[in-house]
């Protein structure tokens, strides 16, 4: 795998700058960067200035000295205008980023995590109201995707340098993680709407990466168990890794030639390992295979991680060009009433991040998904394949009276043959006994010259024509009970949508269902909650700004100040854990709720089975008609064909039996 050709990465456009009253120069230099990490190195500098000129005069909004600062959306293309420099340094974090992004996709295949530390900065410190390419949802999408190209990179390096199966595996399963996470932002009807029309095709991408990925983790997983003569492991692995890059391949249509590329290189690799690992264990280690789930999960290695951002690093923003307009006291007090903040927020969501680890894994062991728990809207309506098949007959009412009609002609023909050919192998017959009657009268001699020479023709014709209906008469069997099989069919098609939709299997409803339904409906209402809760803390801690406080607060009387203002985030926390704490005991139903819908969820798959194996036959008797029409229509030629030939055969036989009687009579009168 360590030739595999590399797959595309995703990389973001920058934004474009528009009015802002600073230095003309500086403007130019700072949004105008060249596309490379000299450009990176210019954006961070000029955001560190910009911080420093924040933290002396007062541009923020709202603020006597705040002035329009104009930067365009990326999805929309509209300049959005705002007084406040601290949209001017969001725009410039944004562009940190998506540059950190854009040469992470070239051949370098670096600085993805760069990119996810800008994002991450610029979601935890900067509001999400400025335009909707800095919302949280894109910046947590932002993050996602970065991540994951950056484990995606260090899988590369790790099959290049020939780490061990195991850890390859980790590293490609946590690569599959961050690729879920971006997959479900990006499936999120608001997010999707941010978007536009890329959201499609990022979607197509990462999911196709979901499975690619997901099957080079189980194929180092199948390595392993190999090098530890696990054989039946290493088969199911095997498997597992074929079936996953087949997905792949299927939602690769579309996408370009490297991306086939890779996939065409994968399967010949896993296809190799398969084919032979399997050949192995039939013919040499006989090792029961195991059930995949039996297997322990490969829980993903997360080596990567988001590079913080410091905008006041003197090493990246170079001296401060502003250290003489103000002093500094009031700006370190607010930093550090800043770090208390962030503090705050790193505990908060440190517990909410481990309880929604194991809420996520929690469910995704359980496979429940509220949406689909049940399938029962599929059995509302006729699904579309067989409206159109419903459709298309109802254009043609013949169509089943064609088809008994080109049978029983084809039946008549048939009979007429077989009547033909039987008259005259009775004639041969009764020929051949006269014949033999005679020969005992004149004593078994030779028959005397002059006997019809036509009948051992009309016999060897006989016989031929008569293996031809004896083959033809078994394709003709076969025709009618094929015919039999879908005429009752293609009449429902054909009749009322109602008698259509009467013969689709469908299930019944059951207080265990409507209960499991009812605590997945809690549960997604405890994500929900939790989700608000840790925005209003954002947004709090965003627009917690004491600096008017600080300046008149003695230095001695910090310590108590920032106590003081922490306790207005209390109550939220106390949300926070009360939503936290409930789900242990939400997860405890769901569990007993889960155990009771087995039976349920059983019944569920048999029904579901026998409404798609109805919708398949259903589907397969109609487009079986123009095939039995088809054969019909040969099946009469044929038979006409035959018919003329057996007939014209017959007429000779008649002769030729006459002819010969007469040539008996005739040795009798001597």
């Amino acid at each position: 795998m360590e030739a595999v050709p590399r797959m595309p990465m995703i990389w973001l456009d920058l934004k474009e700058a528009g009015e802002f009253a600073f230095n003309a120069a500086v403007k130019k230099s700072a949004v105008s960067v060249p596309r490379d990490f000299e450009g990176c190195s210019t954006l961070r500098k000029y955001l560190g200035q910009l911080h420093f000129l924040q933290s002396r005069i007062p541009m923020g909004h709202g603020q006597d000295a705040a002035v329009p600062v104009t930067w365009t959306e990326i999805f929309s293309g509209k300049a959005v205008t705002h007084e406040d420099i601290k949209y001017e340094q969001a725009c410039v974090l944004y562009n940190l980023g998506a540059l950190h992004s854009m040469l992470g996709a070239m051949d370098k295949r670096v600085s993805e995590e760069c990119a996810a530390g800008a994002f991450t900065y610029l979601r935890d410190h900067f509001p999400h109201s400025y335009s909707v390419d800095m919302s949280h949802q894109i910046l947590s999408l932002n993050i996602n995707l970065m991540l994951g190209q950056a484990q995606e990179c260090l899988l590369e390096k790790s099959m290049l340098d020939n780490r061990k199966s195991f850890l390859v595996a980790r590293i490609s399963a946590q690569v599959v993680d961050y690729y879920k996470e971006a997959c479900r932002a990006l499936e999120n009807s608001e997010t999707a709407s941010l978007l536009g029309k890329i959201q499609k095709d990022w979607k197509k991408l990462v999911q196709m990466k979901i499975y690619y990925f997901a099957a080079v983790a189980h194929l180092h997983m199948g390595k392993q168990a190999e090098e530890q003569q696990k054989f039946g492991e290493r088969v199911i692995y095997f498997q597992s890794a074929l079936d996953k890059l087949n997905e792949a391949i299927k939602l690769a249509k579309g996408q370009p030639e490297t991306v086939q590329e890779a996939l065409r290189f994968t399967m010949d690799v896993i296809g190799g390992k398969y084919n032979s690992a399997k050949k192995d264990n039939d013919f040499i280690y006989h090792e029961a295979v195991p059930a995949l789930d039996t297997l322990q999960s490969v829980k993903g290695a997360p080596l990567v991680k988001a590079l913080p951002v410091n905008p006041t690093d003197p090493a990246v923003t170079g001296p401060d060009i502003f250290a003489k307009l103000v002093p500094m006291a009031a700006h370190e007090a607010s930093s550090l009433y800043s770090e208390e903040k962030a503090k705050l927020l790193r505990d908060v969501m440190a517990k909410i991040e481990a309880k929604n680890e194991v809420l996520d894994q929690f469910m995704d062991s359980m496979q429940l998904d509220p949406e689909t728990v049940d399938n029962l809207d599929m059995y509302n309506h006729i699904p579309p394949v067989l409206m159109e098949k419903c459709a298309a007959l109802s254009v043609r009412p013949d169509t089943v009276r064609n088809l008994v009609q080109s049978m029983q002609v084809l039946s008549g023909v048939f009979t007429d043959v077989e009547a033909s050919l039987k008259e005259i192998r009775d004639l041969l017959e009764e020929d051949e006994a006269q014949e033999r009657k005679l020969q005992e009268l004149l004593g078994r001699v030779p028959p005397a010259p002059g006997s019809p020479p036509g009948l051992a023709e009309v016999s060897k014709e006989c016989s031929k024509y008569l293996e031809l209906h004896e083959k033809a008469s078994f394709t003709n069997t076969e025709l009618h009970r094929a015919m039999n099989l879908h005429l009752g069919n293609l009449r429902l098609l054909g009749g009322p949508l109602e008698q259509v939709r009467a013969a689709l299997p469908t299930p019944t409803l059951s207080e265990v269902l409507q209960n499991l339904k009812r605590i997945l409906a809690k549960v997604q209402e405890m994500r929900d909650q939790r989700m608000s809760l840790e925005q209003q803390l954002r947004e709090m801690i965003q627009k917690d700004d004491i600096t008017s406080s600080l300046v008149t607060t003695d230095r001695s009387e910090m310590k108590k100040l920032f106590e003081e203002q922490l306790k207005k985030y209390d109550q939220l926390k106390v949300y926070l854990e009360q939503n936290l704490a409930a789900q242990e005991n939400v997860l405890k139903a769901l569990t007993d709720a889960n155990v009771k819908y087995a039976a349920v969820r059983k019944a569920l798959a048999e029904v579901e089975h026998k409404w798609n194996t109805t919708v398949q036959t259903l589907v397969a008797s109609y487009e079986a008609y123009e095939d039995l029409m088809k054969k019909s229509q040969e099946g009469k030629d044929f038979y006409t064909d035959l018919e003329g030939k057996a007939a014209k055969l017959l007429e000779r036989a008649r002769a030729a039996c006459q002819a010969s009687e007469a040539h008996r009579q005739q040795l009798l009168e001597r």
